[in-house]
């Protein structure tokens, strides 16, 4: 299986900074895989070798907004069909949505966010934006689940009728193994398991390069847990956004996605 490494900074109608994110990390990613094949000693990354395709869209003009959604669905159409990894790294959380287009009751998304992006309050806007953009997605969505929302305001039975299940930041802190377990049975019963990362699920205090940080978030070692409930061979994707790096210190955030996407892909091809 290749991994199709997609660097897309849509940032319209939200969280504008991240659009220099998603080139900051694409061209991470490309020292990432210059440093790979410039290497003569034998590491864990020769796994990786000719098993990454890297891929840029850029937003210049007007014209390349035209049709944004459907050619990104488009693509990421072509990259299920041909069972490649897809790791997409988008601006804001908006730019997530061709994929949630793309997948259909098989696959159990595994979301990690601050926010529940089905807004509906009197003053939220009813058109598209990156905080209601599941009210928006093509039907029937897939399997969601989300995990480390801070939500206090929207009733339990809204939020069933768009997630499978939802565990606050304030249940995985008290319950963390009951949590895990549940999530595990979750992808069990799944064929296909995506992890949707929107970076204002960490705590501000580990990660503060987002838009709109919440407090009592999950620290990024969380993720590590999730992967160990996640079957490998199901595992059919990784999705980022809202990194905002004029809000980073020290490129530490840009560090621990990195970090993150360098794990996972070893994780995958290398055990």
């Amino acid at each position: 299986m290749n991994t199709r490494a997609i660097f897309f900074p849509f940032d319209l109608f939200g969280s504008a900074g991240t659009r220099a994110g998603v080139e900051l990390l694409a061209d991470a990613f490309q020292e990432f895989l210059a440093d790979n094949k410039r290497e003569r000693i034998a590491t864990r990354a020769r796994a990786l070798a000719n098993k990454l395709r890297f891929e840029e869209y850029t937003f210049e003009t007007l014209a390349d907004y035209q049709d944004w959604r459907g050619q990104a669905r488009g693509r990421v159409r072509q990259i299920l069909k041909q069972n490649e990894f897809l790791l997409w790294v988008t601006g804001n959380h908006l730019g997530a949505i061709p994929i949630y287009d793309e997948l259909d009751a098989s696959a159990l998304v595994v979301q990690l966010d601050a926010h529940l992006d089905i807004y509906n309050l009197s003053d939220c806007t009813p058109e598209l934006s990156h905080g209601n953009f599941l009210l928006h997605a093509e039907l029937p969505l897939p399997r969601i689940v989300n995990l480390g929302h801070r939500e206090l305001l929207l009733r339990p039975e809204y939020i069933k009728k768009y997630y499978d299940a939802s565990f606050s930041a304030a249940e995985v802190v008290s319950d963390e193994d009951t949590v895990l377990g549940k999530l595990g049975a979750l992808c069990g019963d799944a064929e296909r398991v995506l992890i949707d990362l929107d970076c204002d699920v960490f705590d501000p205090a580990f990660f503060p390069a987002v838009a709109e940080g919440r407090p009592f978030g999950l620290s990024p070692a969380f993720l590590l847990k999730v992967l160990n409930v996640v079957d490998k061979d199901k595992l059919i994707g990784l999705v980022i956004s809202e990194f905002d790096p004029a809000r980073d210190q020290r490129d530490r955030c840009l560090e621990t996605l990195m970090w993150l996407i360098e794990y996972l892909l070893l994780w995958k091809y290398d055990g």
